[in-house]
């Protein structure tokens, strides 16, 4: 396949005009190493920005399945949906859920990866997925070892201590799949898991109360990532910074919902500036009614109510978005005055590297994986999705 006339996102993080080869699920370097025996397919994005496929690593549902539904086929309805809006690598996220519920998702992610074959950039073993579906490449623990004061969403009747035993529990059950542990630090036996499993997993905070030197030491543990920066954690004050302080100071990755809803403009604007664009990963954390009708839909075992953009539970508490991650990094664009650089940046390279991905994903490079996406210039809506050099939309 060549594509031709696009405006191509560079690994420079630039756009410029080029050709791409793309030779069965592989970007190439040149024309004269695609197969002389096959048909070329030409495609003419002539007005269109080519990006690489962006990287999901926290969302937990949408099409009416989640991942804590434990089914592979909530799983493939979860990947078929993706892809299809151009999120073409996923880690989605369990809730705070019972025990045997949380192993029951971790096996059912196993059997969907058994079900394929393949292997990661990082020695994970990942799924060759059906040619409409987005690659899954690990999970996203959100909980259990969360803090009840900072619930949320997440059920504080199975918020649990941080507990070892159980973690290993997850990464066995999963079939070595967990890559993202997201907890609160100020709990109970929080930084010694940290520092004995830090070579194994990411760990991030999250629906936490700490304050600012309970999360540095959290950070010297080993952990290197704030989940939904600014959402159930304490505010950023002058004389308490509390985690977001200690995570700009210790050189942390922050995840960011750009909703519209979750974040407003000027404090996203405000943590690229604190942050810098390359700590910066944007995130959906969307849950099973994002791509659906308004109406009243289960998270977590909890009940919640879509009204347009908004998911809320009874009490009136954010839960999760409705929003999938093109759709974030469009309104980042649009809306909040995010150049389409760094949203590409936030969205697609930022999230691959992160979990170990970007030799395989992340940016249109010769080696790579063919997973691309089309935006017209106009008004940044999807053209074309290319999942490992099949088109799909």
């Amino acid at each position: 396949m060549i594509i031709k006339n696009a405006s191509v996102y560079t690994e420079d993080g630039q756009f410029a005009e080029a050709d791409v080869f793309v030779s069965g699920d592989i970007i190439v370097q040149s024309i004269e190493e695609l197969s002389s025996a096959e048909e070329k397919d030409v495609v003419d994005a002539a007005g269109m920005y080519l990006i690489p496929g962006l990287t999901d690593i926290h969302f937990h549902g949408c099409m009416g399945a989640d991942l804590s539904d434990g089914t592979v086929e909530a799983v493939e309805t979860i990947a078929a949906y993706q892809a299809s809006v151009g999120v073409t690598t996923i880690v989605p996220a369990t809730m705070t859920v019972e025990e045997q519920e949380l192993l029951s998702v971790c096996r059912s992610v196993r059997e969907y990866r058994n079900a394929q074959e393949g292997i990661c950039g990082c020695g994970v073993e990942i799924p060759v997925q059906k040619e409409e579906q987005a690659i899954l490449c690990g999970i996203h623990l959100e909980g259990p070892f969360l803090s009840a004061g900072k619930a949320g969403a997440q059920n504080p009747a199975f918020i649990r201590k941080p507990d070892a035993q159980l973690l290993d529990k997850f990464q066995e059950e999963s079939g070595g799949l967990v890559r993202i542990c997201s907890l609160a630090p100020e709990e109970e036996g929080a930084t010694e898991l940290i520092r004995d499993k830090k070579d194994e997993m990411i760990f991030s905070l999250a629906h936490t109360m700490a304050d600012y030197d309970t999360a540095c030491n959290a950070f010297e543990a080993g952990a290197s990532q704030v989940t939904h920066l600014f959402n159930a954690m304490p505010a950023f004050l002058h004389r308490m910074p509390g985690v977001i302080g200690a995570a700009m100071d210790k050189g942390a990755y922050a995840e960011l919902i750009c909703d519209g809803i979750h974040v407003h403009p000027a404090a996203v604007r405000g943590a690229m500036k604190l942050f810098g664009e390359d700590r910066i990963i944007f995130i959906s954390d969307s849950m099973r009614a994002t791509g659906l009708a308004d109406g009243r839909y289960l998270l977590g075992g909890l009940e919640v109510s879509v009204t347009g953009k908004k998911a809320l539970l009874a009490d009136e508490s954010l839960a999760g978005s409705v929003t999938n991650l093109a759709d974030c990094m469009r309104t980042a664009v649009k809306d909040m005055g995010i150049p389409l650089e760094t949203a590409v940046k936030c969205a697609a390279v930022n999230p691959a590297k992160r979990v170990g991905l970007f030799d395989k994903c992340g940016s249109i490079t010769a080696g790579k994986w063919a997973n691309l996406v089309l935006l017209n210039k106009e008004d940044l809506s999807l053209a074309a999705v290319f999942v490992k050099g099949k088109r799909i939309v």
